[in-house]
């Protein structure tokens, strides 16, 4: 894939939503974007490798997307569910590449659907995270969408780049 020449927030999509999801929507493509970049050419080996004991790059997938749907349940004033808490245990779990990569783009795409349902007037409601009920609300949540998600898109394309340079080096012998 071909990088666009610009990150989504400069292109003027998405100008019919609010500043606040705007920017979140907007950072959820990029972090779809240099998902792709970067981990879409890598092996289920490559994708699961643990370098220097690094967490591997299916884990960084799974946990966006499933700490946005958690983030996200907050947002909507939900508690979280056995189902999510027991997903949460499993990220770093073996697999296939091409499940977590599905699992990714589908998350992404519920995520970008939630998001865009919850409606501005809501931003400064209250909300109470785990079972402390940390205080926070709709719109730090939402931002913390982004923030979480960027934060690990830069420890996919870290560890990506870590891999790539860790594999074996091979060197054709010239003909005689």
């Amino acid at each position: 894939m071909t990088p666009p020449k610009s990150e989504p927030w400069l292109r003027g999509t998405l100008t019919k939503i609010d500043p606040v999801r705007r920017a979140v929507l907007h950072a959820l493509e990029l972090a779809a974007e240099d998902v792709t970049r970067w981990s879409d050419g890598l092996t289920d080996e490559q994708l699961f490798a643990r370098p220097a004991g690094l967490p591997p790059i299916a884990f960084h997938l799974r946990h966006m997307v499933r700490t946005l749907d958690r983030l996200l349940t907050y947002a909507e004033g939900g508690q979280l569910s056995e189902a999510q808490l027991a997903a949460l245990k499993t990220e770093m779990d073996p697999g296939s590449a091409a499940d977590v990569r599905a699992e990714f783009s589908q998350g992404l795409r519920q995520a970008n659907s939630r998001i865009v349902a919850i409606p501005p007037e809501h931003f400064a409601d209250p909300r109470g995270i785990g079972r402390k009920q940390l205080p926070t609300s709709v719109a730090g949540l939402l931002i913390h969408c982004a923030d979480h998600t960027q934060r690990h898109v830069g420890q996919v394309v870290t560890t990506a780049k870590v891999v790539v340079a860790l594999q074996p080096v091979v060197t054709l012998e010239p003909k005689a």
